[in-house]
């Protein structure tokens, strides 16, 4: 099928099989070819299947909808055998540059994970959020995984366990395309169960046995922020900064982070940042209590490396149990905050000032 794809720069335009067969190839797209693409995938599928846009445009809050229905109204009055060779073409395109599919089996027996990397080496175990093309923006997929890394990692021989993002972000926060796929029991649902699953990954954050280490190699927004109150000890090179935007996208603070941080930093400082935005600089965090230590950036890999080595060197039960003592206290107040936490921010999310918030936020970033 693949090869006689390679033959439609026709004068008669794609034939209906081989706009069959690019239909078929597109299932078999390793990567997420991004949202743009997907529209225009999209919006040629329909005018080469049905004709320009005769669909009503959609209503402003389905923001889904509103796009894929713009994207295929822009098309205008393209023939159905243009739009068939152009979705060929962009398919084409598309499998081309992911070149030939070769499935590398990592090896050891660590499970494979899609939107990290996990690996233990000298008594470390690093997680490594990897969507750099995506500023490391956490999806729903990339929740689940991050749970189950820290399962496993919670169980391994590892003494101490370390989380850091590739590419020149730590984290962007939530993906935002997070809101945009709206289920079956419609926003309701939707929310329902956004909330359960933020539980539990804020959950294993708070019962992770080990000693936990974040090494914030750049700009840190959202979650992966107010999460940091849960770890032990926070790294950070000079050029990250911390945001939590939450107030300007009509949400509040997640990850325990209501109750951490007025605590490790005092109201008004906390205030700032949960309700007014306010962005830190690496330097302002640490002296805030939120990271523990900055390093120049040049330096920031090796000085951090020969610190976890140190770490990884002491008795791994003796941390573990010392941890147990230090949270053992909090353990109970952290979960009442955690749910605390999701119920509000379920409730946000059905709110129409949050709708709005996001959609705004949409409509600026994508001006379809």
């Amino acid at each position: 099928c693949h090869s006689f794809l390679h033959t439609t720069g026709s004068m008669m335009g794609a034939t209906v099989e081989q706009f069959n067969c690019a239909k078929s190839q597109m299932g078999t797209l390793k990567k997420d070819p991004g949202n743009e693409a997907k529209l225009k995938i999209y919006a040629l599928f329909k005018q080469a299947t049905q004709g320009p846009c005769n669909t009503p445009k959609p209503g402003m809050l389905d923001f889904v909808g509103k796009a894929k229905w713009d994207a295929w109204n822009s098309l205008g009055s393209v023939s159905q055998e243009d739009a068939r060779q152009q979705y060929v073409d962009l398919i084409d395109s598309l499998l081309a540059a992911e070149g030939p599919v070769v499935a590398a089996q990592p090896t050891g027996s660590a499970a494979t994970f899609d939107t990290l990397l996990v690996s233990t080496e000298d008594n470390i175990t690093t997680i490594r959020f990897n969507r750099p093309q995506k500023k490391n923006a956490i999806t729903v997929e990339m929740y689940n995984e991050i749970i189950k890394a820290l399962e496993e990692s919670g169980k391994d021989d590892s003494v101490i366990t370390v989380i850091t993002g590739s590419g020149d972000f730590y984290c962007s926060g939530n993906d935002l395309t997070n809101f945009t796929k709206i289920p079956e029991g419609g926003t309701q649902q939707m929310a329902k169960d956004a909330g359960e699953l933020l539980r539990e990954f804020v959950k294993a954050f708070i019962d992770f046995p080990k000693p936990l280490i974040a090494v914030i190699n750049g700009p840190a927004v959202g979650v992966s922020v107010t999460l940091l109150g849960l770890f032990e000890v926070v790294y950070a090179t000079e050029r990250a900064t911390f945001h939590t935007p939450f107030s300007q996208l009509g949400q509040s603070p997640e990850g325990c982070s209501s109750y951490t941080f007025p605590k490790m930093m005092g109201n008004a400082k906390a205030s700032e940042m949960l309700l007014f935005n306010k962005k830190l600089t690496a330097t302002q965090a640490c002296a805030q209590g939120l990271v523990t230590e900055v390093f120049p950036d040049s330096s920031f890999q090796t000085e951090v490396a020969t610190r976890l080595k140190a770490y990884a060197k002491l008795p791994r039960n003796s941390l573990t149990l010392s941890k147990q003592l230090i949270r053992g206290t909090e353990k109970e107040r952290l979960h009442t905050v955690n749910d605390q936490e999701v119920e509000r921010l379920v409730e946000r999310w059905l709110s129409d000032e949050c709708m709005q918030a996001i959609m705004s936020f949409f409509q600026a970033k994508a001006k379809l």
